[in-house]
């Protein structure tokens, strides 16, 4: 192959869409979006809620202008089957770590244990874990972990909208939940099991659905790799259009002078009834422009601007 050949087969590709990956366990969510983005030759890419590398499951992959709704796919609401190993701590809170503590199983009903479970629904304050991304001093707490050092960590605010108990066996403990933004499950299991009156730790994480997105959407990297080898057009084709993760912004529709305007990073008037908070916005032919804010005003001013082909649209 020539040189010429070769720079030509290297060469990115502008890709825009999302895909959402059925996360493999044992892999990191980077080396998720990596092996996908080789594989559509795309030149931008980002994910977005991360999973731990042991848990499998809804990893939303952003590609080319999708990349933009990221922001707003962290704020997402998140469900997750969480099977939970009672009687046994580990010093990650996972099947990864290091058992540092043993304690009884407690004689309780299924109906017992969804009483406890109910419990932890709404509002609350949770401690992060220290084996966690977050920083301290500018230095990941799993690094502070695994020299053995611990370190107070401020608490924050989570919001459990459900759960559910699946199964229950021995030490197996298996359940649903829909939470918001920044729920550690793994301490969830750790915060469960206290009020128990045992120790736990996660076995196996699943996570279902993240925002509007749900499971049967999701492809196996398997399923990914399959599709590339018949084409990175088979494959592209399955990438869904930025819009998609926007749904519970209300649709606003514009003429082409003000569709020109707001993609110009203009405010625009509105003919839309709703005075406050963000909307999709659509220019003619449906095309997807971006995130607009009402301002109040009448005026719909521009957050977010989006450069989507119209074939990359969702109807409204």
């Amino acid at each position: 192959m020539t040189s010429q050949a070769q720079h030509a087969k290297s060469r990115k590709e502008a890709v825009d869409g999302i895909l959402l990956l059925n996360k493999p366990p044992g892999m990191t969510s980077n080396r998720a979006l990596q092996a996908v983005k080789r594989l559509l030759n795309a030149k931008k890419a980002g994910h977005t809620g991360s999973l731990d590398p042991a848990a499998t499951g809804m990893l939303p992959l952003c590609f080319g202008e999708a990349t933009k709704v990221c922001g707003y796919l962290l704020d997402a609401d998140k469900t997750y089957r969480v099977t939970a190993r009672l009687g046994t701590a580990t010093d990650t809170a996972d099947a990864d770590g290091k058992e540092i503590a043993t304690a009884a199983l407690p004689e309780m009903s299924a109906e017992d244990w969804d009483v406890i479970l109910q419990g932890f629904v709404g509002e609350s304050m949770q401690v992060p874990p220290m084996y966690s991304a977050l920083k301290k001093d500018g230095k990941r707490l799993y690094e502070l972990a695994r020299k053995g050092e611990t370190v107070e960590r401020e608490s924050r605010p989570i919001t459990v909208h459900e759960i559910r108990l699946l199964e229950l066996g021995g030490s197996r403990l298996v359940f649903r939940v829909t939470c918001s933004k920044g729920t550690y499950v793994r301490t969830l299991v750790e915060d469960i099991a206290r009020r128990a009156g045992t120790v736990a730790h996660t076995a196996c994480l699943h996570r279902e659905s993240v925002g509007n997105f749900h499971a049967e959407d999701m492809l196996d990297l398997a399923a990914v790799e399959s599709l590339a080898e018949d084409g990175q057009m088979a494959l592209r084709e399955k990438l869904l259009a930025p819009d998609v993760a926007l749904m519970e912004f209300p649709p606003v529709s514009l003429d082409e002078s003000a569709a020109a305007r707001f993609s110009g990073g203009q405010a625009v008037t509105a003919t839309e009834k709703s005075t406050t908070g963000l909307a999709r916005v659509y220019g003619a032919g449906q095309r997807f422009l971006g995130v607009g804010e009402f301002a109040g005003n009448g005026k719909l001013a521009p957050r977010r601007v989006f450069l989507t082909p119209l074939k990359n649209r969702l109807d409204i």
